[in-house]
């Protein structure tokens, strides 16, 4: 180690320089800042450069030798770099491949080549516990949360998926735990399973986490575009990219009481899931919206959602404020949410022709249909509502013109002259299931 570090040392004293990349850095709480971002020093491509240089040290052949002969050597390759094809290697180039990971731990994102012990000493204890195979099973894929807040420092939500305060949690990546304003999510897997099967697995189950929390609160809570995977508790964190998932705008905050709820409703949105028809489109709309920067960007999705819920007639029918209205109003409200609703798609016609202004009422008002969006798509996929909302809205509607017209009625007979007979317009109303319905669909 002594004669590598010796070695590297020399070529940075002699004008080399380590590269860097840009990565971005955790937003802070909010997320509503600029990005930010850091240097990484890349030392191991600086050391991998120098492979053939490092492979003619009087020390390099000694320590392949005593590599060969480790019985976690395996194990440590795999864990160290999983895209290692152990099959194609020969024992001695497998103990040259682990040799260099074994330098690169060392000096990992450092610009000068001096051995630190400490760093050493983690090293060597990391090349020691694959030969005891401490949970070389486990495939780890961690990533950050944003714009969710939770009361507990850690919430597991089903086997092997964890919700966690960065600082719960031990061994995670600098870059994942530095900053504050955000949660990390770890997803873990085990029995020997394959490393890209496990990851493509893994981002499935975040992309369920991701929807569940969306509908479980107003849509605001995102992924952090990098995550880590690793596959034993003493491997190197690799990043992987898990795309754009937008930005959070302010805080859904789960208090302790809503933790069971939270963490049943995430394991119903996960069963239920629907696939191959409108409401599944609806919803895959729905999360195009949360993942727009504005919510005027958000309108068009959250309305096509609607029409394709509510409006199979087409726009030109003009029923959809009508229907959004029966099923998310009480009757005395209907009226006003239906005007509503009409203001919000002539918004949608402003901004397509460019002619709409970024307001506050604007916002409010594309808020207000996302939540109403929300909220069925909710309540559908849960099973209060059946999935035909157009029909369901219709017999609401039908329901309360029969209102109107008995309370019509109830008004002409109180003007008649009385007779003492006992009408039965002045009996208790029956309860109305449409009703309870109709209340159950209300946005919370």
């Amino acid at each position: 180690m002594a004669q590598a570090g010796n070695r590297l040392q020399a070529d940075i004293d002699s004008g080399a320089e380590v590269g860097f990349e840009l990565a971005e850095k955790s937003a802070r709480r909010g997320g509503n800042g600029a990005r930010m971002y850091c240097y990484r020093a890349l030392s191991g491509e600086f050391i991998q450069q120098r492979a053939t240089m490092l492979a003619g040290l009087a020390a390099h052949g000694e320590a392949r030798q005593l590599l060969e002969g480790f019985e976690g050597l395996d194990r440590y390759l795999v864990g160290m770099d999983g895209a290692a094809d152990l099959q194609r290697m020969k024992p001695s180039a497998r103990a040259a491949a682990a040799l260099m990971l074994l330098l690169e731990d060392v000096f990992e994102e450092q610009t000068d080549f001096e051995p630190r012990p400490e760093r050493v000493e983690a090293a060597l204890a990391r090349l020691e516990q694959s030969a005891r195979g401490d949970n070389t099973s486990e495939v780890t894929l961690l990533a950050t949360l944003h714009g969710l807040t939770i009361a507990s420092e850690e919430l597991a939500l089903t086997k092997g998926l964890t919700i966690a305060q960065p600082g719960a949690l031990r061994g995670v990546p600098a870059q994942a735990g530095s900053e504050t304003g955000h949660l990390l999510v770890v997803f873990s897997a085990g029995d020997g399973e394959d490393l890209d099967e496990v990851l493509v697995r893994g981002k499935e189950v975040l992309r369920d986490l991701l929807r569940a929390l969306r509908l479980f609160g107003d849509g605001r809570v995102t992924l952090g575009g990098i995550a880590w995977t690793r596959v034993s508790a003493t491997a190197r964190w690799t990043s992987v990219a898990l795309g754009e998932g937008g930005r959070p705008h302010g805080m859904l905050v789960v208090s302790a009481e809503q933790e069971d709820e939270l963490r049943a409703f995430c394991n119903l949105v996960s069963r239920r899931a629907p696939h191959g028809n409108e409401l599944a489109w609806a919803l895959r709309r729905f999360e195009l919206g949360c993942e727009r920067t504005s919510g005027y960007e958000a309108l068009s999705d959250h309305l096509m959602a609607l029409r394709a819920l509510l409006e199979p007639e087409g726009p030109a029918s003009g029923l959809l404020a009508g229907r959004i209205a029966s099923l998310c109003a009480m009757p005395e409200g209907r009226a006003k949410l239906t005007k509503r609703m009409i203001k919000a798609q002539a918004l949608e016609r402003a901004i397509i022709a460019g002619t709409a202004s970024e307001q506050a009422s604007g916002l409010n008002l594309a808020r207000d249909v996302a939540d109403h969006l929300r909220a069925l798509l909710r309540d559908v996929i849960c099973g209060h509502l059946d999935p035909d909302l157009a029909l369901l809205a219709d017999e609401l509607l039908r329901g309360q013109d029969s209102a109107e017209e008995q309370a019509i009625g109830q008004d002409a007979a109180a003007e008649a002259p009385s007779s003492g007979v006992r009408h039965a317009c002045n009996q208790e109303p029956a309860d109305d299931p449409l009703e309870r319905l109709a209340q159950s669909a209300l946005p919370v």
